[in-house]
C-alpha cells in the first residue's frame, strides 16, 4: 500500500513561491519576436479576424482560444475541508485545479475569484464572462448556494457549466460502483444504496446513480440528523426533500442494516464496524470524506474479508479522484463545442473510467505507484496517471454529447481524434502510431524469448491482443502459465503460443545447423545442445533462422552486449557485418536518432560512414527525413585534434559513396541541433537541425543517451539493431513492458 504523501508547511508555502509566486503562466502559442509579428497579433492585423466573428460567432471558436480555454471560478465559501475562507484565500485551489486541466488533458484554464456570496452577483458576474471561455468549471461554492447558481448559470448560458465538487465526485463515484457491482455479481437496480452526507457531492452522487439505473425506493440518504424521510420538516431544503424515502427507517445504524452499498461524503468515524457486520454479502463501502474517511479500509476489512472499500485518499486503493473525470469530460465537452455537460455525458465518462480499469495495466503505471495494478477488489478505478486516460474518455465523452444533441461541431473523424489526443499529450504518439500502423499490416509471428519476465509476457498478451500477429513465447509451460496467472492475466494464456526448447519436434534441426557454423570454433557436439536446447537467446534466434517466427525481441533479462554475443552464435550481427544500434531520444516533441550505442566500440571513418548510412535508414523508417550530423567537441576542423580526426573524414567517406541524405561534420551538438549556432556555419549542407548524431565510440553514444533520460526526462525508444537481414530487436534491462511491445513492433515492421 503506498505511504501517505507527507510535507511541511514551509515545503508548501517554499513551492507555491518558487521559482516564482503562483503555480502557472501564461505564453504566447504565436511567435511575438518581430514588428510583423505584433502587428498580426494586436493592431491592425487582428482586426481581421475580429470583423469575421462579427460576421459569424461560432468562428470565435477557430480564431481565439475560447475552444480550448476554461475557467476555473469559486468564492471560497467551501474551500476543501477548510471552509469558507473567502475569495482571496481559495485562489491557491484555483490555481491548482487550472494547472490540472493542462497537466492532464492540454486545457488551457484561468482561476477566477469572486468575492460575493451574493448568489444573484455571483450569477451575474460569471454570466457576463460568457464569450471568453469555452466552459465554466466552479469550485468550492457552499450548498446550498451552489445549487441555485449551477441552475441559473445553466439556464443562462450556451456553454459547458459544471460544479465539480458536486458532479466530478459523483462520475468518479459511478465508475468505481460500477465495478464494484461487477465483482460482487449484483446489479444497480436491485442493490440497497445508503448515502451519508447530503450536501452537494452527496445530492450529485445519488442523482447520477438513480440516472444510471439505481431505484428511488432502494436509495436511503442520510445527513447529521439522520434518515431523509418523507415527511421529514427539520434541516430540510428542496434538493434533499427530492430524495426523500418512504420508510420507518430514522437513523444511519438502521439503514446500514442489509444494505448492499454505502456512499459516505460526510466526517471521519461516521461508520462503524458494526455497521459494517450489517451489510448485505459483499459490501461496497465508498468512504470518501477527505481528509479522513468514514471508515478506514482497515477497519472495514477487520470485520468485514469481503468489503470492497475505496476512499478519496490516495495512501488507499481505489482511490475516488476528481482529476479522473473533469479534465477529461472538458476535453470532450469542447472538443465539439458542447452547449451543455448532461447526464449522459457524465455517465459515459463514468462508464469509459469502469472499462479502463478493467483492462491491463501498463508497466509505467504499476511502476509509478510502486505496485501491482490488476482489476479486483482492490483495483477497481483507473489511477490518475494512466496515459490511456487522455485518449479513452473524451471519446466517450463526446460520442454522447454528439448522440444528445449538445454538439456544435460533431467530430466526423473518431479515429483520428483518438489519434489526436493520443500525440496531444504524448510526443512519441505520431512515431509509435506510424510503427503500430505498419506492424499491424505485416501481421508478423514475433517470437519473445524470455518467457520466464512478466514483463516480456505482458508485452506478448498485447502484442497478440493489439492485433499486430502471433505472439511466440519461449519458456516453460507452467511457468509462464504461473507467471501469468499471479499477474491477473492468465486469461490470456491461451491465446499466446508457449515454445519449450524440450518439447520442439526441430531441436535436432536447429543443433545440426548450429554445429555447422560453429565446428570450427571450439564448439563440440555437447557445447551446441547446451546452446541450442539450454540457452533462450540462441533458441530463439534458431527458430527465426529455420522461418519458425518473422522477428525476434530478446535482452529484457540479460546485459545488450551479452544477447548480441550469444546470437552471433546463429547470425552475422557484428560491427565487421554492418551491424549497427540506434537508439531513438524524445523530447519536447523532438526527436534524435543519437549511433552507435549497441555495436561499434571505437569505430574508424569507414565504420562511422556506415552507421550514418544506417542511421538514416532508421530514420526513414521512422517516417523522419535524415538530416546527419557527425558530432565531436570540434566543429569544421578546429579545434585540432588527432581524436576527432575521424570524424573530419568520416563526410568524405560518405561524399565518395554517394549517399541520398543530408550530412554533415564534423560539429559540436549545439552546432547539430541548434539553429542559431548552426547559422554562424552558412556553408552547411544540412536544411536545418539534425536528427541523426553519429558520435565517436559506443561509450560516448551510451553516455549521451543515458544523460538525456535521467537528467532530461527523454523518452527512449532501442537500441534499434539495424544493418542485418534479419529482424531482431534487443531491449535494455530496465524495459517496460510498453518499451518491450514498442520494440517488437519495430521488429514487425522490418518483418519478411
Amino acid at each position: 500500500m503506498p505511504t501517505k504523501v507527507k510535507f511541511t508547511a514551509e515545503e508548501a508555502l517554499t513551492y507555491h513561491m518558487e521559482p516564482r509566486p503562483g503555480k502557472f503562466d501564461v505564453t504566447p502559442s504565436t511567435p511575438m519576436t518581430t514588428q510583423r509579428d505584433l502587428s498580426l497579433a494586436y493592431s491592425p492585423g487582428v482586426a481581421v479576424p475580429c470583423e469575421a466573428i462579427f460576421d459569424k460567432p461560432e468562428t470565435a471558436y477557430d480564431y481565439t482560444n475560447k475552444g480550448n480555454m476554461v475557467a476555473v471560478i469559486s468564492n471560497g465559501t467551501a474551500v476543501l475541508g477548510l471552509g469558507n475562507l473567502g475569495a482571496l484565500a481559495s485562489k491557491p485551489v484555483m490555481e491548482g485545479k487550472s494547472v490540472l486541466f493542462k497537466r492532464f488533458a492540454d486545457v488551457n484554464s484561468i482561476d477566477i475569484e469572486l468575492d460575493t456570496e451574493d448568489p444573484d452577483a455571483f450569477v451575474n458576474a460569471v454570466r457576463l464572462m460568457g464569450p471568453t471561455f469555452g466552459g465554466i468549471n466552479l469550485e468550492d461554492i457552499k450548498a446550498p448556494e451552489c445549487f441555485i447558481i449551477e441552475q441559473r448559470l445553466k439556464e443562462e448560458m450556451d456553454i459547458p457549466v459544471f460544479h465539480d465538487d458536486q458532479h466530478g465526485t459523483a462520475v468518479i463515484c459511478a465508475a468505481g460502483l460500477i465495478n464494484a457491482l461487477r465483482i460482487s455479481g449484483k446489479k444497480i437496480e436491485d442493490v440497497r444504496i445508503v448515502l451519508n452526507g447530503a450536501g452537494a457531492a452527496g445530492i450529485a452522487c445519488l442523482e447520477l446513480v438513480k440516472s444510471m439505473g439505481a431505484k428511488h425506493d432502494n436509495c436511503i440518504m442520510c445527513d447529521t440528523k439522520g434518515v431523509i424521510y418523507q415527511g421529514r420538516t427539520e434541516g430540510m431544503n428542496q434538493w434533499k426533500s427530492a430524495h426523500a424515502a418512504s420508510t420507518e427507517l430514522r437513523t444511519l445504524e438502521e439503514a446500514m442494516k442489509g444494505a448492499d452499498v454505502f456512499l459516505g461524503v460526510s466526517a471521519k468515524g461516521a461508520v462503524t464496524q458494526d455497521m459494517v457486520k450489517s451489510m448485505a454479502k459483499d459490501p461496497v463501502i465508498f468512504a470518501m470524506a477527505n481528509p479522513d474517511p468514514e471508515i478506514t479500509p482497515e477497519e472495514a476489512h477487520e470485520v468485514r474479508e469481503d468489503a470492497i472499500v475505496a476512499t478519496g485518499r490516495s495512501d488507499y486503493p481505489n482511490q475516488v479522484n476528481n482529476v479522473l473525470g473533469f479534465p477529461y469530460l472538458f476535453r470532450g465537452a469542447l472538443d465539439i463545442h458542447a452547449r451543455a455537460i448532461n447526464d449522459e455525458m457524465k455517465i459515459a465518462c463514468a462508464r469509459a473510467l469502469a472499462d479502463l480499469a478493467r483492462e491491463d495495466v501498463p508497466d509505467e503505471v504499476a511502476l509509478a505507484y510502486g505496485r501491482k495494478l490488476t482489476f479486483g477488489r482492490d483495483y477497481i478505478i483507473p489511477t490518475p496517471f494512466d496515459p490511456r486516460l487522455i485518449h479513452v474518455v473524451p471519446p466517450a465523452v463526446a460520442r454522447a454529447g454528439m448522440d444528445t444533441g449538445v454538439a456544435r461541431r460533431p467530430i466526423v473523424d473518431m479515429d483520428g481524434y483518438e489519434a489526436s489526443l493520443r500525440a496531444r499529450m504524448d510526443p512519441t504518439a505520431n512515431i509509435l502510431r506510424s510503427i503500430n500502423t505498419r506492424a499491424k499490416a505485416r501481421q508478423a509471428r514475433m517470437i519473445f524469448a524470455e518467457g520466464d519476465d512478466i514483463r516480456v509476457l505482458r508485452a506478448a498478451v498485447n502484442y497478440q491482443r493489439g492485433g499486430f500477429g502471433k505472439a511466440l513465447v519461449v519458456g516453460r509451460e507452467n511457468d509462464v502459465k504461473g507467471l501469468m496467472d499471479a499477474a491477473g492475466i492468465g486469461d490470456a494464456y491461451p491465446e499466446i503460443e508457449v515454445v519449450n526448447a524440450k518439447n520442439t519436434a526441430y531441436l535436432d534441426t536447429y543443433k545440426d545447423f548450429l554445429y555447422q557454423r560453429l565446428q570450427r570454433s571450439g564448439h563440440d557436439h555437447q557445447d551446441v545442445h547446451r546452446l541450442a536446447a539450454r540457452d533462450r537467446h540462441v533458441f530463439s534466434a534458431l527458430m527465426l533462422a529455420h522461418g519458425h517466427g518473422d522477428g525476434l525481441v530478446t535482452g529484457a533479462t540479460r546485459k545488450s552486449a551479452h544477447v548480441l554475443g550469444l546470437i552471433n552464435n546463429v547470425f552475422n550481427a557484428q560491427a565487421t557485418d554492418g551491424a549497427v544500434g540506434v537508439t531513438a531520444l524524445l523530447l519536447k516533441g523532438r526527436i534524435v536518432l543519437v549511433t552507435d550505442t549497441l555495436v561499434h566500440e571505437w569505430p574508424d571513418s569507414e565504420d562511422l560512414a556506415t552507421i550514418a548510412e544506417r542511421g538514416a535508414d532508421v530514420a526513414k523508417m521512422l517516417g523522419i527525413e535524415p538530416r546527419v550530423a557527425f558530432v565531436s567537441f570540434s566543429t569544421f576542423g578546429y579545434p585540432v585534434s588527432e581524436r576527432a580526426e575521424k570524424m573530419h573524414q568520416a563526410p568524405k567517406v560518405l561524399e565518395q559513396r554517394g549517399v541520398d541524405f543530408e550530412f554533415e561534420g564534423e560539429m559540436t551538438v549545439d552546432v547539430a541541433l541548434n539553429p542559431q549556432a548552426m547559422a554562424q556555419y552558412p556553408f552547411s549542407r544540412l536544411s536545418g537541425p539534425a536528427n541523426v548524431l553519429v558520435v565517436p565510440a559506443r561509450h560516448s553514444a551510451s553516455i549521451s543517451v543515458k544523460l538525456m533520460q535521467e537528467m532530461a526526462g527523454a523518452t527512449v525508444i532501442g537500441p534499434i539493431l539495424t544493418g542485418i537481414d534479419q529482424s531482431i530487436q534487443i531491449c535494455s534491462t530496465v524495459s517496460t513492458s510498453n518499451d518491450i511491445l514498442n520494440m517488437a513492433m519495430l521488429a514487425a515492421c522490418k518483418a519478411k
